[in-house]
């Protein structure tokens, strides 16, 4: 564990993540999981017959796994407060290997002085380069106390 304080954080800091390959099985535990049985992700024949031409992951599912992906690191000081803007602008496919990019976009004033806001662009990328997912991570971390 990391204790990391909101002045620790700095604009444009960037990390990545190893890459993580999307399954049929993650699919299928997924609708499971959600009810969302849709046929976009799970009639491979009635997808022959839609634009992408194949199943597609569960927007639900990307963002799982992409945000999986970031929690390398604890940081006892801080929690995830939000995601904004969530946005898919392209599909994720069976055997599409996805990675994390998280950069520090920013910091706010939280209502609690003793906290700020830690903004994170956060991108979901395919091994083609693609973005899959974006959005921003409000992350809530203390502030340093004052001596």
């Amino acid at each position: 564990m990391t204790e990391r304080y909101c002045e620790d954080y700095a604009p444009g800091h960037v990390r990545e993540s190893f890459g993580r390959t999307i399954t049929e099985a993650d699919i299928v535990l997924h609708a499971g999981q959600t009810g969302d049985h849709y046929p976009h992700h799970m009639d491979e024949e009635w997808c022959k017959t839609q634009p992408f031409g194949r199943r597609i992951a569960h927007g639900t599912l990307t963002f799982s796994v992409v945000i999986g992906l970031t929690a390398g690191e604890i940081n006892p000081l801080a929690m995830t407060y939000g995601y904004e803007r969530l946005r898919f602008p392209k599909p994720v496919f069976i055997g599409d290997t996805v990675k994390a990019r998280v950069t520090i976009t920013g910091i706010r004033e939280h209502k609690k002085p003793e906290y700020g806001i830690v903004v994170e662009a956060v991108e979901g990328i395919n091994q083609r380069g693609e973005t899959v997912l974006a959005c921003e991570h409000l992350l809530l971390v203390r502030r340093r106390p004052q001596v």
